[in-house]
């Protein structure tokens, strides 16, 4: 008979998720565009943006301790704050990982298609969703096992570079010369102004976003505290080494001013860096780099949808049928119906490539991040207020200058979607999730009548099973 924690994730698998979970195509490609948009000073940027997601992180991580829940701040929403908490945050979390999972497989069927231009890039996205929905529908730790190799190349990757880009930037490197005042000469370390430095932050958060994941992870493990603990705590430095590390190497060794717009993986800042190197095949690598971080993100989408869509369907939120787990304990249904959403998503991005429903669908999951940062702030803040002296003294994880970082954080996400209406593209994302966020509203008052219905259904059946020896009798 097979073990009952066989099945789950082993504290490497929760370590390396908790590594490379959060590196993907945002940093590789879309770092160009803030140091091109803020100068030097991106690395201000990454570094506020990240210290909120820490503060996060942070939060989430001494609720999650007391009480690992798959469902993570969805549950927690849900006794901090209560039901209607829950259904928005949950839907709103799993609409997003089905717009990622549509945008990872149009972007891994695209590059599959530069290699193999006999296949269309609609089939290889088809092809990659496939694969990876078999690799999660098997077990928890299936998923975990890919996870793991994925994030370790990805991780690897920063790692060398990390190590190139600083004796590069030293002069230390093969034909380079000191390059460090490229830090401050081109119109100074902040050519745009500090404000844009600010502005920065709106366009890096999103790229934080998945961090949580290891959380979700961590309570599918043999050791959930442990692991909540270890990805809750370590992120900070990872944050530093990742993103800002990165960031400060790419400006270092190149002028801001000369950073190709990044259009493709070719163009990317870490392609164009290493090609400085003089590293034969450097566009060639960055490909392989960043095709594993789309697909790793494809990967880690179907966990997190399908986790989520679960825990849904258990509170009430979503038809029962979904909750269905195989004998491994995987959600199948949610699996595959997050799927299915996804498909549809990535199909009408072929068919029907000038409708804009699928810029709408992108663009409407862009305040998710920031909804489920300001869901975590207030009900870790609404849970402690529940607790007694001795709890809260019992935490194995607490949040420093309670309540103080709430407020501080919760601020720092008002302000940002303040900026992000200053700008084109920021104003269609705040516009658009608020149009999805109004449908899940108008939805609510039917979810909970049927929420009613099924809770009183369950305390009658409750009911009867504690009758029934005594009927029996």
């Amino acid at each position: 008979m097979e073990r009952p924690q066989a099945k789950k994730l082993r504290s490497r698998h929760v370590t390396m998720i908790t590594l490379g979970g959060i590196i993907g195509a945002s940093l590789f490609v879309g770092s160009g565009n803030v140091i091109r948009t803020v100068g030097p000073a991106a690395v201000l940027s990454y570094l506020i943006g990240g210290l909120l997601v820490f503060l996060a992180m942070r939060m989430l991580g001494e609720m999650a301790a007391s009480r690992p829940a798959i469902g993570s701040f969805m549950e927690y929403a849900r006794v901090g704050l209560g039901d209607w908490a829950a259904y928005l945050v949950g839907w709103l979390y799993w609409y997003f990982w089905v717009g990622v999972l549509a945008y990872e497989a149009v972007l891994g069927g695209e590059t599959m298609h530069l290699w193999f231009d006999a296949v269309p890039s609609w089939a290889w996205s088809l092809i990659l969703l496939a694969i990876f929905v078999a690799t999660n529908v098997i077990s928890v730790r299936t998923f975990g096992e890919v996870e793991f190799w994925l994030a370790s190349i990805k991780v690897l990757a920063i790692v060398v570079f990390l190590g190139a880009g600083v004796l590069f930037a030293f002069g230390l490197w093969p034909n380079a010369t000191n390059s460090i005042s490229n830090l401050w000469e081109h119109g100074g370390f902040a050519p745009n102004g500090y404000g844009a430095a600010f502005t920065g932050v709106a366009l890096v958060i999103f790229s934080y976003f998945g961090t949580e994941i290891a959380v979700m992870a961590a309570a599918e493990s043999e050791n959930p505290a442990k692991g909540i603990r270890q990805s809750t705590t370590t992120i900070i430095w990872r944050i530093l080494l990742f993103f800002v590390g990165s960031v400060l190497i790419i400006v270092t060794i190149v002028p801001w001013n000369e950073l190709p717009a990044p259009t493709d993986v070719a163009t990317a800042p870490f392609t164009y860096v290493l090609s400085l190197f003089g590293i034969p095949g450097a566009a060639v690598i960055m490909q392989l780099v960043i095709f594993t971080a789309v697909i790793s993100v494809l990967n880690s989408g179907l966990y997190s949808a399908s986790r989520m869509f679960s825990a849904l369907a258990e509170q009430g939120f979503a038809p029962r049928a979904v909750a269905t787990k195989s004998k491994s304990g995987v959600p199948v249904v949610a699996l595959l119906a997050s799927t299915v959403g996804g498909l549809i998503a990535t199909l009408v991005n072929f068919l029907t490539p000038e409708s804009g429903i699928f810029d709408f669908i992108m663009n409407s999951a862009g305040l998710v991040a920031l909804f489920v940062y300001l869901f975590i702030a207030v009900t870790q803040m609404r849970l402690r207020q529940k607790m007694t002296p001795e709890e809260v003294a019992g935490l194995k994880i607490k949040v420093w200058l309670h309540p103080w970082l709430n407020i501080l954080l919760i601020a720092c996400i008002a302000a940002v979607i303040v900026v992000m209406m200053f700008s084109e593209g920021g104003r269609t994302q705040v516009w658009t999730s608020l149009i999805a966020t109004a449908v899940l509203v108008l939805f609510w008052p039917l979810v909970r009548r049927n929420l009613k219905r099924r809770r009183a259904r369950d305390a009658d059946a409750a009911e009867d099973d504690v009758l029934s020896p005594v009927n029996a009798v």
